[in-house]
């Protein structure tokens, strides 16, 4: 075997590592536990602002009394899906997750388009976040620091230190997201303890579970709106080169997480309806939009846990804008070792072992759009028009479609996987369940399109209807194309996609 001088080998778990000057070419094993793991894809869900902005938005705009149930039905969908999801990631090892299972059950062109889709959806998200963040941190400093600042000061701030957080070594990030987690979750825990102890007229009612509270034509749309909730749970696989156990802690952690988010958000949905009366909850939303939560605490709780549940709204915020900004890095770096996107990506740094060139990349782009929607906001400081009505909302809703349909993608690779493993026997209800899931998936993805007008609040005849979904539609355009040419041009490259360390054997192999 052969060795230059610039470059050393060394070995981890789940495969060989390559070090290129002080690089390496494969994320740190043993980094996070169950715990770690579990408050570093549940921060993502960021539980605070789907109870304070998502649920009140879905009640106003969809009229949708049963939202609680409708929890309930998207939790169920989702454990299907983590069914097959969770047996692929025995299998397969890569921080690309999503692009990594595609690419092994439906192939290495697949395997592109759903990388370019990924990246794009995830940055998305995590950009998004930014407009409603520096919105409620300016609303924060107007009202209690009588200061008044442009939205996209403090978000350009929260960008920075996001940069350099995403630099840190994850258990690090593990720590902060988890201490942020647990305090958010806790107030709404005693909101809703509050609730169902101070009911409203109607008293502990449990109308928002009952079936004809779904009927009409917005509960398509309302689903759109909800399963948006759950985006988080599945970044599990994302980290999984950076645990001890792969094989067990990805899959345990992924039930927890979209268990557990299923359960919280039916009970505080229900406690939202409980404390304003089943019949009262869709014109008290409309009244009070994104202030429903803190009007309904400010008479049971008083102002002071209100003040920090304010404060708690945004911390977060900043939480998920984390959690997202190191699985968008991640997705670089796998994208980067293999062949989609230059090699840099592909790179560790320091002794943090964090994938630090895609933490860059973030940034960098998080960066320029902010400041894009900046220059063109053109409305007084406290408008919510730029920051949250077209950065959050466009940009979140754009994120969300990609993740579904990659979703809907990787329960058909599940199938093909295990088909031609020839274990289709032995895997038969995994098949099942994913097969049921997919179909789901792919109602939902049809819905949200069909519906994106509503979703950003854009008239029938926008414009926006249509381009902004588009956005998804030429990412995997793009990347099958990549896929295409790579197949075409560079076969050894193709063959790599979605392989992850494993391809380091095959480099080591033939050098030898």
């Amino acid at each position: 075997m052969t060795t230059d001088s610039s470059s050393t080998s060394t070995s981890a778990a789940g495969g060989g590592i390559s070090t290129f000057k002080g690089q390496e070419r494969a994320l740190r094993a043993d980094r996070l536990g169950t715990g770690g793991l579990l408050l570093s894809v549940l921060a993502a869900t960021a539980p605070l602002m789907v109870v304070a902005g998502v649920m009140p938005t879905t009640f106003a705009v969809m009229g949708i009394v049963g939202q609680p149930l409708l929890f309930v039905v998207l939790g169920v969908v989702l454990v299907l899906f983590s069914v097959g999801y969770a047996e692929m990631s025995r299998h397969v090892h890569n921080a690309g997750a999503f692009y990594a299972y595609i690419s092994r059950g439906l192939g290495g062109t697949a395997g592109a388009g759903a990388a370019l889709v990924a990246l794009v959806a995830y940055n998305a998200l995590q950009i998004g976040i930014y407009g409603i963040f520096g919105f409620e941190v300016s609303g924060l400093l107007a009202t209690y620091a009588d200061v008044e600042i442009a939205w996209w000061i403090p978000a350009l701030v929260a960008a920075l230190a996001v940069g350099l957080l995403g630099w840190l070594k994850i258990d690090v990030n593990a720590r902060v997201l988890g201490v942020l987690l647990v305090i958010e979750v806790l107030l709404v825990v005693i909101f809703d303890v509050a609730a169902l102890a101070d009911p409203g007229k109607e008293g502990l009612s449990l109308h928002a579970f009952n079936p004809d509270t779904l009927t009409g034509a917005g509960v398509g749309t309302a689903l759109c709106f909800c399963i948006a909730a759950f985006l988080g749970f599945e970044q599990a696989p994302v980290y999984a080169e950076e645990t001890s156990r792969p094989h067990v802690l990805v899959p345990r952690v992924m039930f927890f997480a979209v268990g557990g988010v299923a359960v919280f958000f039916a009970l505080s949905s229900w406690a939202l309806t409980v404390a304003t009366g089943p019949s009262a909850i869709v014109g008290t939303a409309q009244k009070q939009s994104a202030g429903l939560l803190f009007f309904l605490t400010e008479s049971r709780l008083g102002g002071t846990f209100t003040d920090v549940l304010h404060v708690l709204f945004v911390t977060g915020m900043f939480a998920a804008l984390l959690s997202f900004h190191n699985v968008v890095a991640r997705y670089a770096f796998a994208m980067g070792r293999e062949g989609l996107l230059p090699a840099a990506f592909g790179r560790t740094s320091g002794t943090s072992g964090a994938p630090g060139t895609g933490s860059l990349l973030q940034t960098v782009v998080a960066v320029v759009v902010v400041v894009a929607f900046a220059i063109a906001d053109d409305k007084p400081v406290g408008d919510p028009t730029a920051p949250v009505l077209q950065l959050f909302t466009w940009l979140g809703n754009i994120g969300a479609l990609g993740v579904i349909l990659l979703m809907a993608a990787a329960s058909l690779s599940v199938i093909v996987f295990f088909v031609r493993r020839g274990a289709a026997g032995a895997q038969a209800w995994r098949l099942v369940t994913a097969t049921l899931s997919g179909l789901a998936l792919l109602v939902i993805a049809g819905y949200t399109v069909k519906d994106f007008e509503v979703l950003v609040g854009a008239g029938p005849d926008s414009s926006l209807s249509w381009v902004l979904p588009g956005v998804i539609g030429l990412a995997l355009a793009a990347g099958l194309v990549l896929g295409l040419v790579l197949r075409a041009r560079a076969p050894e490259k193709h063959a790599r996609i979605g392989l992850g360390n494993e391809a380091f054997q095959l480099d080591k192999a033939a050098s030898s």
